[in-house]
């Protein structure tokens, strides 16, 4: 995949606490975007496919986007090959990705975003841009073909990244663990995206944006703190 000309925005939650739909995002969408017109929506993440569409319709809409939904498409395959951006929405990886493969989306989508288009992904829609969803924090409600997914970076994702609370009593794997656990099978670098936290893929250049920052973590390797505005080298 080309990556001097992939346009890629990964944000961790499409909700923040004490704002709507997507309002910490505003700005960053506005920004990324510019004046693209046509944006496809991507609901497969959650059952309700038809609310689903008519909650980001309507926050699209608010942005001056006109957004449609690809479980409306005749042929999913063509729509996404005639938008000009995707934005593929939170809810359970496991079901986002089965939905992508079910549809043969998963060429299609990585051909458009090689060739240039805005590919926004939250929470869910975040997980599936990495190489594998292996890192996400979902149940396996249903069973994909496989945990491939659209490795539009090379590295993994892991949003809603949550810090250990040094106050609670639940003695469970932290966050934290269950990363380095990956990490003792697998040498793919996995970013914890906080809630409220984004990346910005432009230009070969990979950005920390959003107000509460990330972890990085690597095979062998201390995690490494990094804070908005931070230039990240993993890709």
């Amino acid at each position: 995949m080309n990556n001097e000309t992939k346009r890629i925005l990964l944000i961790s939650n499409s909700t923040l606490y004490g704002s709507g739909y997507l309002d910490h995002a505003e700005a960053e969408l506005r920004s990324f975007l510019g004046d693209v017109k046509r944006v496809l929506f991507v609901p497969y993440a959650l059952f309700d496919r038809d609310k689903y569409a008519a909650t980001a319709q309507q926050r699209f809409q608010k942005l001056g986007y006109d957004l449609t939904s690809i479980h409306t498409a005749s042929d999913p395959v063509q729509a996404v090959r005639e938008t000009d951006a995707v934005f593929i929405g939170g809810g359970n990886t496991f079901r986002l990705l089965k939905a992508l493969y079910e549809f043969n989306l998963r060429g299609p989508i990585r051909e458009r975003v090689s060739g240039g288009m805005p590919y926004i992904g939250s929470s869910a829609g975040s997980n599936v841009a990495g190489p594998t969803i292996k890192t996400t924090n979902d149940m396996p409600i249903v069973q994909p073909p496989s945990f491939d997914a659209l490795g539009l970076v090379s590295f993994q994702l892991n949003p809603h990244y949550l810090d250990a609370d040094p106050n609670s009593k639940h003695m469970g794997e932290t966050r934290e663990e269950r990363i380095m656990q990956f990490l003792e099978e697998n040498d793919t670098p996995v970013i914890g995206l906080r809630e409220g936290a984004m990346l910005r893929i432009e230009h070969d250049q990979t950005l920390l944006r959003g107000s509460t920052g990330a972890r990085i973590f690597r095979c062998g390797e201390e995690p490494k703190e990094v804070l908005p505005g931070a230039t990240l080298d993993l890709i």
